[in-house]
């Protein structure tokens, strides 16, 4: 059984991204599976830090992109999501390739969601795990 309450495809949730940080960095969405959502993004000039690695805070944009629209398309019609805190540990450092984060929800209550999100390189390595909490909003709020 499918964990999402809207309907969501990768063209749709790509077209969201467009002018945006996301499109940006060049993340993509991958695969949409019934309880997870995976996304990647290259390790580059747009996402290296000055020494050459891959930066600690676009590994934490990638977290937060999948488990804000993980949230929002697990939200009921007519609301949407919005972060409230959100936690990375960088376990390995990468210097070039493809990063990839999965997403997959530790509690979906009626009022807040929190997403698990793995990040690993091209070898399959975790190299961050990140976990962000999200406030569910009715119309209106």
């Amino acid at each position: 059984m499918t964990l999402w309450k809207k309907p969501l495809n990768k063209d749709l949730m790509q077209q969201s991204h467009a002018n945006t940080a996301v499109s940006h960095l060049g993340i993509e969405v991958l695969e949409i599976g019934e309880d997870f959502l995976r996304a990647r993004m290259p390790v580059d000039a747009r996402t290296k830090q000055p020494f050459g690695l891959l930066h600690g805070g676009c590994s934490v944009v990638l977290a937060e992109t999948l488990g804000s629209m993980a949230a929002y398309y697990a939200a009921p019609e007519g609301h949407h999501a919005v972060g409230l805190d959100i936690n990375a540990n960088h376990l390995r450092p990468v210097t070039s390739g493809w990063v990839t984060g999965t997403t997959r929800a530790v509690h979906i209550g009626r009022t807040t969601h929190v997403w698990q999100i793995d990040i690993t390189d091209e070898a399959g390595k975790l190299i961050c795990v990140s976990r962000i909490t999200m406030a569910i909003l009715g119309e209106g709020r």
